[in-house]
């Protein structure tokens, strides 16, 4: 017989400063409900036994397939397992951790979903995390703290039905830079970022790949690294853009022009606008439709050139608005009945809410983004909002990923289908 429960979201946070807060709270929260081998803590009605789902495919050998541009190509960094935090050889590989969720429907009956990570997938994901490091510096070292694995465990971990992942340690612009604690010449720290980056892509390419198609996977500053990645490595290359499955840059604006798909930071790769269709771009920055972009906002618009920023909503590639498929870190809802709570019903690191939110891609005031809706209604027994507010400037930009996570795990498996058919 099903169960029943009623929870309520968490307050959103108003400040910049309760970034760092937000990240911290969710890595213990991460950490008390999963761990990398899978295990989750014992006790109490709910509680549910791990899942094994094997080991990944064989990581093939350097080979003949590799691109010609990158041929003999090793990093130094990037030769060292220890500088990635997802690849398929790691013993202690964060994309390999327990990825259940509880499934929380309308009626209040939850039901757990297994994650099953494939055993030999088609493709690869080349992840860019984004700015996220707590470090006292302009650039974070090459040492990943629980803010970086807990941002791998949300934004990265749960394709591994669809791919093998690659998740580079990178030395990128921190939070107390972009926040203005720290200072420093950001712009050669950025410079230092992506030239990470670019190594860890290149050593990736020549000792890895071995021909295998690839989905670009990053939010903010890492959809920032990989635009660039895109813009002045790939598409130059043709042995290198033959290979791109897709590119889901979230949480940044990738310039279009007004009535076109391509030919803004792109000339060879457009727009997504179906599930099935390779060789393009899925990107959005989502907000509230209680809260649109104020006149300062961060995301929504292109920071310099010509043109608009391109929105695709996961949930209606081709348009028009359709139902989220949201993912979000169990800590992000709290129980209305203590005694519930008291249950530890939910014992999975992640929960679903189906039917709660609603997105759609709209053009307002000079903005372009992903306008999300929560479908509060008083007889559903779950909350009637949501987490990941900063400031309006921001709007859910610390959710991004999680709010379209399912949609885009299901178009990166349809996407390695017909790029492998």
């Amino acid at each position: 017989m099903p169960q029943r429960l009623a929870i309520r979201s968490c307050q959103p946070g108003r400040t910049a400063k309760l970034l760092v807060t937000l990240l911290a709270t969710t890595a213990l929260v991460i950490a008390a409900c999963s761990s990398q081998d899978g295990s989750q803590p014992a006790g109490g009605p709910g509680t549910t036994t791990a899942v094994t789902t094997g080991t990944t495919g064989t990581t093939p050998q350097p080979g003949s397939r590799s691109p010609a541009s990158t041929s003999g190509y090793r990093s130094d960094v990037y030769a060292d397992p220890e500088h990635w935090l997802c690849r398929p050889e790691l013993t202690d590989d964060i994309c390999h951790s327990n990825l259940d969720a509880t499934v929380v429907e309308a009626n209040g009956s939850i039901a757990v979903e297994r994650h099953q990570r494939s055993t030999d997938p088609s493709i690869d994901c080349f992840y860019v995390y984004p700015t996220i490091s707590a470090d006292k510096s302009v650039n974070s070292d090459l040492e990943a703290g629980n803010e970086e694995k807990t941002t791998v465990l949300n934004q990265a971990a749960r394709f591994s039905s669809e791919c093998r992942v690659f998740a580079p340690v990178y030395r990128q612009v921190t939070l107390g830079a972009l926040f203005g604690s720290v200072t420093g010449d950001r712009t050669a720290a950025f410079e230092t970022a992506y030239a990470d980056v670019l190594d860890a892509w290149r050593h990736y390419l020549a000792n890895d790949n071995d021909g295998r198609g690839i989905v670009l996977i990053g939010h903010s500053q890492g959809s920032g690294h990989l635009n660039r990645l895109l813009r002045e490595e790939i598409e130059p290359n043709d042995d290198q853009h033959r290979l791109l499955v897709s590119a889901l840059l979230l949480g940044s604006a990738v310039r279009v022009p007004p009535d076109a798909d391509v030919g803004g930071d792109f000339t060879k790769t457009p727009l997504c606008r179906s599930e099935e269709q390779t060789g393009c771009v899925i990107t959005y920055a989502a907000f509230r439709s209680t809260s649109p972009p104020p006149a300062n906002s961060f995301f929504g618009r292109p920071r310099g050139g010509e043109g608009k920023a391109g929105c695709t909503n996961p949930a209606s590639l081709a348009g028009g608005p359709a139902e989220l498929d949201a993912y979000f870190p169990a800590g992000d809802w709290v129980f209305a009945d203590p005694a519930v709570a008291a249950s530890r019903m939910i014992t999975t690191p992640f929960v679903k809410v189906p039917g709660l939110l609603r997105g759609e891609c709209v053009e307002r005031d000079g903005f372009s983004y992903l306008e999300v809706t929560v479908l509060a209604d008083p007889t559903d027994p779950r909350g009637d909002d949501i987490k990941g507010d900063l400031t309006p400037e921001w709007g859910l930009h610390l959710v991004d990923a999680n709010l379209a996570m399912g949609d885009l795990v299901r178009i990166v498996g349809k996407q390695a289908a017909a790029y492998s058919g």
